[in-house]
């Protein structure tokens, strides 16, 4: 396989030397020439308006994935509640396979006892489950990777589904490269958000990346399922009354034995942050000053029975714990009301908080890219505006 360049029709332009990525090519003169250190990658052809740079590859092609169908959900839970992330999932896959006259499956590995295993089927078909296939096996009860991964690929194998879809919780983050692996697919991880291709039919998985300044859309033509991780709160549930899904009781095969031994479970209380499912939060950055601009937020979050978050600088200065942090490098968040304090409104905060469905800021920069995205902004201090919104709140 080969890569060269017609003299004739290269009219000097430079966009192959800016397009390879291994500086294979340059220039002679007025023309372009591919040198020894080319990889007959392609990056170059699509590059040249003039059709000067040929190949010899034959185009790779797409294999036959007909069989290949509906879309999955592998499930998470504690053994009596499910992840909410799942059922956002499952809106999602209910969508997607609108677009493509495909069913909405949920995986539920590790079926719980009695009747917390009704009431989970229950609240799926609630969610828009069409097909729920039920794993149960003493191995797990515990999560161990080994072992979930074992049963996912064995049923995804088994059913050949076109798209897998996975919560990107420290769990699925866990899983999803594992079971990648077993299945030779692609995993594209952290998606903020996922469309079907009108033509091709594909899925189109787009997520952050170069530190969120831009938005990569990553397709996968060659392999299924076509795998992704979607990170909790960037997608809405939704709810399908009168919904009736296909109980599929999965004899599951021989697993192996468990990776780790658990020698001791401590349950350790502290305050569960519920930024995920808070109507309201109250947000600070930079701009708050530190822990005494926090209190002033944490006055007015329990004026409006409001969560507490924070940007990472926030978190890094030990202003707000570190579970509480919202952006891309954070949680993801889709209140009724998110009040962002002192917060310039970087991509990467604003990757987290985006699908809020109103968005007040106060800031004393007017030229604050937070007020790009916001539904109210106030200009000022906050150290003055806060404690009038709380007296005002008194008040009412």
């Amino acid at each position: 396989m080969s890569v060269w360049i017609e003299t004739e029709l290269c009219n000097g332009c430079h966009r192959c030397l800016k397009t390879c990525p291994y500086d294979a090519i340059t220039m002679q003169g007025d023309k372009a020439v591919v040198g020894k250190r080319c990889t007959g990658c392609g990056a170059c052809l699509e590059a040249c308006r003039q059709g000067a740079i040929k190949t010899d590859a034959a185009p790779r092609a797409v294999p036959d994935f007909s069989a290949c169908r509906d879309i999955w959900v592998l499930l998470e839970h504690d053994g009596e509640k499910l992840h909410p992330v799942s059922l956002e999932l499952l809106g999602a896959a209910r969508r997607l396979g609108r677009a493509l006259e495909q069913k909405a499956c949920a995986l539920l590995p590790g079926m719980p006892p009695g009747n917390h295993a009704d009431r989970l089927t229950a609240e799926l078909e609630k969610h828009g489950a069409q097909t729920i296939v039920r794993a149960r096996h003493p191995a797990l009860k515990d999560y161990d990777v080994q072992v979930h991964c074992s049963l996912a690929a064995e049923v995804i194998n088994a059913y050949s589904p076109a798209i897998l879809l996975i919560g990107a919780t420290p769990r699925g983050r866990d899983l999803a490269p594992r079971l990648a692996r077993r299945l030779r697919t692609g995993l594209t991880a952290d998606c903020t958000e996922l469309e079907i291709d009108p033509e091709e039919k594909i899925l189109l998985q787009t997520r952050p990346a170069f530190g969120g300044n831009l938005m990569a859309t990553i397709a996968s033509r060659y392999s299924r399922p076509q795998m992704a991780t979607v990170r909790p709160g960037v997608m809405a549930r939704e709810i399908f009354s009168g919904n009736r899904a296909e109980i599929i009781d999965y004899q599951v095969a021989d697993l192996p034995p468990a990776g780790v031994t658990r020698l001791e479970f401590i349950k350790q209380a502290r305050e569960r942050v519920r930024l995920q499912e808070a109507r309201i939060i109250v947000a600070g950055g930079r701009g708050t000053g530190g822990a005494e601009g926090f209190k002033l937020l944490r006055d007015l979050g329990r004026k409006l029975g409001a969560e507490i978050a924070g940007t990472r600088i926030a978190v890094e200065e030990g202003w707000i714990e570190a579970d509480r942090q919202v952006g891309q490098t954070g949680q993801s968040v889709r209140p009724e009301l998110y009040i962002a304090c002192g917060i310039s409104g970087a991509v990467q905060h604003r990757a987290g908080m985006l699908n809020s469905r109103y968005i007040i800021a106060i800031n004393q920069d007017p030229g604050a890219p937070i007020f790009e995205i916001a539904d109210w902004g106030v200009v000022g201090d906050l150290h003055r505006i806060i404690p009038e919104m709380i007296a005002r709140l008194t008040e009412v």
